[in-house]
């Protein structure tokens, strides 16, 4: 079974070392529009978060990843076989792993900036990933903090995937994020 991980990310330093590190350990990469972009241009391939939802962003990337198709894929129940059945029924990759940093409101609201560009600053799509990831914690892995990457690569490469306790950690700490 191929792995999925969706990765939107406003901070994308040390992205080679999670992308490549995912990609040896078999992962099929999904992401959104700038995050995409510099993925590849690192020379991993990516699937554009468009070709799971059918839409391209709009409102100028205002709107992306809220989509059924995201959410069901990270929201469904594993051990509950109408929502896997309803699941199959999207004919969507399963995501079971979600990586989001934020936008860096607190940052950018204490510059002097028009209330514009601060309003811009106010993540929505990311927020709604993490809460989806961290609800489900107990068959999607949520990882908001950059300095969690080597933690999470160190896990699947010993466990081959995650422990139950881990993806409760790293819920636990999304909360603290969203």
């Amino acid at each position: 079974m191929k792995k999925y991980a969706l990765i939107s990310v406003y901070d994308k330093s040390k992205l080679k070392y999670l992308c490549t590190n995912l990609k040896k350990l078999n992962y099929e990469i999904i992401s959104t529009g700038n995050t995409s972009r510099y993925i590849q241009k690192l020379g991993i391939k990516t699937i554009k978060l468009e070709k799971i939802t059918k839409h391209n962003e709009i409102l100028n990337g205002r709107v992306k990843t809220l989509h059924p198709n995201i959410h069901g894929s990270i929201l469904f129940k594993r051990d509950v076989k109408s929502q896997v059945n309803e699941f199959k029924k999207l004919k969507v990759p399963e995501i079971s792993l979600v990586v989001v940093n934020l936008y860096p409101f607190k940052k950018y609201s204490k510059r002097k900036l028009s209330e514009d560009k601060i309003i811009e600053m106010i993540d929505i799509g990311g927020s709604s990933l993490i809460r989806s990831a961290a609800k489900n914690y107990k068959y999607i892995n949520i990882i908001s903090k950059i300095s969690d990457y080597k933690v999470l690569i160190e896990e699947l490469s010993t466990h081959g995937g995650t422990t139950i306790n881990f993806r409760k950690k790293m819920a636990y700490n999304a909360f603290k994020q969203s």
